[in-house]
């Protein structure tokens, strides 16, 4: 199923906007599978910004909305609004679970709340709601050799989670946020963090934030090793546009990491010489998978599994 002129126009121009990675990773995809990543992107994005732009004292009403839109989604009835219809269509094309459309929704809630985390795996159970859940979903819209795959596409997501974490430290204390895990950071640093809220990042508090932000740049290369073993079960053309995503975020902390993890100030990018040496590179990785793909026929099929967090766990 296409998606209309006027859904796959509305899609791009939010994935265009918000998203200039994944963007320059679509242009590696056919036509219609970057329709429909577009779409998925796009909802995905409607539901982060009506918790991130709304009022906290909004946030309830935010959430009921996003839920009820859900329900539409996966309703009969076929939807006017762009957005909305564009994703709807390839919910139903591609068979994506409702499951993990609720536990994003689940994420966005616990945007919505106080955002302060203890232990490391209360952060991971929110990178998996609210980036890993993504990951699942764009296994059925590329299609996948083998459903053994499935973790590996969260934790794509999970680990440009954890470098958007690291990447907008300053920017999150800015809306009373913080990602940081307070067992990592400790007491003490925990505590003027929050104190600092409305203000500048506190002085006090940059080594322990500088060491946090590496152990979790450290976790997030982990997560795009193993992400990496499930490129071999795409397509070569979704492969190569994954691997430009993938190369992208993970270049992002690079960046974090020559700048100084306890600068946290000031937002760390890849500029366009550096995309470009990113889809070079991308390039060539594909080609040298070309002798074994040659040998190899790839059967893209849609996921018929489902799986949960307990299911894309890190091991080892």
């Amino acid at each position: 199923m296409s998606l209309t002129p006027t859904q796959r126009d509305a899609c791009h121009a939010v994935l265009q906007k918000h998203a200039r990675t994944f963007s320059l990773a679509s242009r590696f995809l056919s036509e219609a599978t970057a329709d429909h990543a577009a779409a998925v992107y796009a909802w995905c994005r409607r539901a982060d910004d009506a918790i991130d732009l709304a009022p906290r004292s909004e946030h309830a009403a935010a959430l009921a909305s996003l839920r009820a839109e859900l329900d539409l989604v996966y309703g009969e009835a076929t939807l006017d609004d762009p957005v909305l219809g564009g994703f709807q269509a390839v919910v139903r094309e591609r068979g994506i679970r409702r499951l993990y459309c609720e536990e994003l929704l689940l994420g966005m809630a616990m945007d919505a709340d106080d955002v302060r985390y203890r232990t490391l795996e209360d952060l991971l159970v929110y990178c998996y709601r609210a980036a890993g859940t993504v990951g699942l979903m764009m296994a059925h819209v590329l299609g996948v050799r083998d459903e053994d795959a499935l973790p590996a596409a969260a934790h794509l997501g999970m680990a440009m989670q954890l470098t958007n974490i690291c990447r907008d430290v300053a920017e999150d204390h800015g809306r009373a946020r913080c990602y940081l895990p307070e067992s990592m950071l400790g007491a003490e640093a925990s505590a003027a963090i929050t104190a600092a809220y409305g203000g500048a990042f506190p002085a006090s508090a940059r080594e322990a934030a500088g060491r946090v932000r590496q152990q979790l740049l450290d976790l997030a290369e982990k997560y795009y090793t193993s992400a990496d073993e499930g490129l071999r079960s795409l397509g070569w053309q979704s492969a190569l546009a994954i691997g430009v995503a993938r190369r992208g975020y993970a270049a992002i902390g690079r960046v974090i990491e020559r700048r100084g993890v306890a600068a946290v100030e000031g937002r760390a990018y890849v500029g366009k010489a550096g995309k470009l040496w990113i889809a070079t590179r991308s390039v060539g990785a594909a080609i040298g998978e070309m002798p074994r793909r040659l040998v190899s026929r790839f059967r893209p099929i849609v996921p018929r599994i489902q799986v949960e967090y307990a299911d894309v766990q890190l091991q080892g």
